[in-house]
Parts: structure tokens; sequence; C-alpha cells
């Protein structure tokens, strides 16, 4: 698949992270991740060459290939969609970030899973959009979650990831954004360090940017649909 197009695409939303950062009042540093899942290893490649180090998978297996195939790539491998407990052996100590960690359970299996000596960062992912069939640990129990991952000393918990509701309704996806990033504030203030907020897609990353993200995971907008 060509991706000719994607250094200049990359080059708008940077563009458009800058603008709406402006707004928001913001100014720390936006990590872009390359979301790379159901498009081929060469995907992973072209991401390198227009200078993206990080890379978004949402499946398991689909990412485990990728790494496989391009064993001297030189990025750093992001797990972005729900992992269920018994896979968890599998995402140990594959990836530099885990975006998916959404209740204890899988929390003490992903540490129990880890190799002597290595340690796990991951995020809590948070349902801020009161979707029945979202992901993430309801925000009345994201607390407790985070103090029973505080407990295993091997997993080191970098943020916290959410996503809107699939809706063009922009007070929408800001409310989920928002809410978030008080989430992050509030448990901030009783103890957790929380520097990272893992939210916005192609959708909606204006409005999450806005918000204060520091990571955007990004898939359509930079390498198209696929075809």
């Amino acid at each position: 698949m060509d991706f000719q197009a994607l250094a200049g695409s990359l080059a708008r939303v940077r563009e458009t992270v800058a603008r709406h950062q402006a707004l928001g009042g913001w100014g720390h540093p936006v990590r872009v991740v390359a979301v790379t899942k159901t498009h081929g290893p060469e995907a992973v490649l072209a991401a390198r060459a227009a200078g993206l180090t990080d890379v978004g998978e949402n499946r398991v297996q689909e990412a485990l290939q990728k790494q496989d195939a391009l064993p001297d790539a030189d990025v750093l491998w992001h797990l972005i969609g729900s992992l269920q407990r018994n896979k968890a052996r599998l995402a140990a100590a594959r990836f530099a970030a885990i975006h998916s960690v959404d209740r204890a359970d899988l929390a003490v299996e992903l540490e129990r899973r880890l190799p002597a000596e290595h340690r796990q960062r991951v995020l809590v992912q948070v349902n801020c959009s009161d979707e029945p069939q979202k992901g993430g640990v309801e925000p009345e129990g994201l607390f407790r979650l985070l103090d029973a991952i505080a407990d295993l000393p091997r997993l080191d918990v970098m943020g916290l990831m959410t996503m809107s509701a699939l809706t063009a309704d922009l007070a929408e996806q800001r409310r989920a954004f928002r809410r978030l990033r008080g989430l992050r504030d509030a448990g901030e203030r009783i103890g957790h360090r929380l520097p990272e907020l893992s939210m916005g897609m192609s959708s909606d990353y204006p409005v999450a940017v806005e918000e204060g993200a520091t990571m955007i995971r990004l898939g359509t907008i930079l390498f198209g649909e696929r075809g």
C-alpha cells in the first residue's frame, strides 16, 4: 500500500495540534501514536520514515506478528485496544505501554506474567462516555483501581486513557475528555502520579488536544481507510 501522503497528513495534524493547544492554553508536547491496525508492516516503516516513533495496535496477535516481522524497527509499540485477561501472558513485556488496563484482575495477571526484573508501563482506561459497550473502569471506581495497581510494584501507571462517544457533537466529545482530565487532576491530588492523558482519535483529536491530551491515537487521518 502506498503511504506517500503520510508526511503531508502528519504535517497538517501537527499544525492542528498547535492551533488547538493554543486555544486550550497548553504548552506540553503531544505525542502522536500512529495506529497501524489492519495495515501491514509497511505502515510501521512509513510512520517511522515520517518521524513518528510511537506505533499503536489494537490486537495483541496482530501487533506481535508485526513486531516479529520488524525486529529492527526503531519504534515504541503501544497496545491501545482492549486486553483480555487470558491474553495478558502474550502482552506482558512486549509493549512500551499498554493503554487499556481497566480492572484489578487484569493488572494482577499482567504483573504475574512479566519476566523477572521487568517493569511494565500502563495506562488505566476509564469509561468517560457512559456507554455500556465501551471498555474502561467506571469513573467512580477509578481511584480504587489505582490504589490496587499501586500495590503491584512492577506495574508503572503513567496516566489515563479514554474514548469519547462516536459522535460529531463537539460538546459531547469535550465532556468525555474534560471528565478524564478532571479525574486525572483529582487522582494527582490524592497522591497518584498521572502525567499522561491518552485521548483523541482521528475524528475528535482537536477537542482532545484542547482539553489537555498528551497522547493522541491516529490511524485513518494518517494512513487512510484500509482498502
